[in-house]
């Protein structure tokens, strides 16, 4: 009988060797790129939670990190109903007012304080609006749940090792997790028993969608607000945080914004008047600082394709089906393309032409699946630096270290003094 059982081992592993031989040898012409292997705790997983040391490319992603997209009609929905809510037209219509005073309140409130963490505190300031105006209706304010806060802990556990045993920081990271999803399941609910409730917002939109779109229901449609929210929760604090650490170590960076906004300024026929969408679309050089930080920042550690078809890259064959990352660091500071790739220099993007940038700046994906967010993200970033320069002045005082880990790290933190230009 044992003789039976070593058989049936012996054929199980002979099928599962032929089945990955076939994976990692499929019939192409050419030379496939190299994999490393390792076991489930070892090998690239510790390379992947391993801290980098600076902004340059993380050792992992300069190698490979492969992961499995949206596809098909959850991704083209996703993007659809983000566009409608997050696009250009929105922002134009109603939200550019909106967002400039929620920055030009947090600002005026950090002018009396003390140095503020502007990671932490551009999170809150972008989740809580995120959440608030376009997403759900939470009211930071007048809630008993500060959710900004399970968003922070989310966002420190996420390269946590995966142990999920109470105590661990992966543990609490899932609870947190579990915590938000019932929050905003429980507010689906609440909406699809009262009408009244309802405010046209995109979880509104979501519910409206429900009958006629098969994969929606009452526990993806958490999940689905749930990555919104992260989104931009990550990537916007971020990016305006290491644009803030650039301008305050650039002076002569500061000099000319401040002579672009305050030549806005001096144009308007009502000087008091908010920002129009007109400004945003004339904001030059605030442009260049903006690119010029997505370049360096790098939002996204990578873009994750499917190969449709065999094809080559230097030498390699990459064969139809496989799943690929585009590591954006690796596009975004090659030295070939930019020089000193990790230096902040707004101007460099005066002399790139259009085809070099199209094919080496790519903070927010290309073609099709272009992030539905980016002008969002880029409306924030610059209305933050027409108030900021117009209002205020700021010093760090304390910070500076910044690495990827591979997304963006900042150490102890940027801690920024600011204070009123009419006092």
């Amino acid at each position: 009988m044992w003789m039976v059982g070593l058989l049936v081992v012996a054929l199980a592993v002979i099928y599962y060797t032929h089945l990955i031989s076939k994976w990692r040898n499929p019939r192409i012409d050419g030379v496939l790129p190299q994999v490393l292997w390792a076991g489930p705790s070892s090998g690239e997983t510790l390379q992947f939670i391993s801290p980098g040391r600076s902004l340059d490319i993380h050792p992992f992603v300069k190698k490979r990190m492969q992961k499995v997209s949206a596809i098909g009609e959850v991704h083209r929905y996703t993007r659809s109903i983000a566009l409608k809510h997050f696009g250009a037209e929105s922002l134009r219509e109603s939200l550019l007012p909106k967002i400039e005073n929620m920055i030009s309140t947090n600002l005026a409130k950090w002018a009396t304080q003390g140095p503020v963490d502007m990671k932490q505190a551009i999170a809150v300031m972008v989740f809580n609006f995120t959440a608030k105006e376009i997403v759900f209706g939470y009211d930071a304010e007048n809630s008993k749940e500060k959710l900004s806060e399970n968003y922070t802990r989310i966002a420190d556990s996420f390269l946590s090792f995966p142990l999920k045993i109470p105590g661990t920081i992966f543990y609490k990271c899932m609870q947190d997790h579990k915590k938000m999803k019932k929050i905003l399941k429980d507010t689906l609910i609440e909406r699809l028993n009262d009408p009244s409730k309802r405010r046209g917002d995109f979880l509104d939109q979501a519910i409206d969608d429900l009958e006629r779109k098969k994969f929606l229901n009452v526990d993806f449609i958490p999940q689905l607000i749930f990555g919104i929210l992260f989104a931009s929760y990550e990537s916007i604090s971020s990016t305006l945080t290491l644009a803030i650490k650039f301008l305050s170590e650039n002076p002569q960076v500061v000099e000319k914004l401040t002579a672009e906004h305050e030549t806005i300024l001096k144009k308007r026929e009502t000087p008091n008047s908010s920002l129009a969408w007109e400004e945003y679309r004339s904001m030059t050089f605030t442009q260049m600082v903006v690119n010029e930080t997505l370049r360096i920042s790098n939002p996204s550690p990578g873009i994750i394709r499917r190969a449709l078809k065999d094809f080559q890259v230097k030498g390699y064959t990459i064969p139809s089906g496989w799943t690929v990352l585009l590591a954006t660091p690796a596009v975004q500071l090659n030295p070939e393309t930019f020089k000193d790739p990790l230096t902040f220099d707004p101007c460099r993007w005066k002399d790139l032409d259009q085809e070099t940038i199209s094919k080496n700046f790519i903070p927010f994906g290309g073609g099709t699946r272009h992030c539905a967010g980016a002008e969002f993200s880029k409306l924030i970033i610059s209305t933050f630096l027409h108030v900021l320069v117009t209002k205020y002045r700021f010093t760090k005082v304390k910070g500076g270290c910044v690495s990827r880990n591979p997304i963006i790290s900042f150490g102890d933190g940027i801690h920024i003094k600011f204070t009123a230009k009419d006092e």
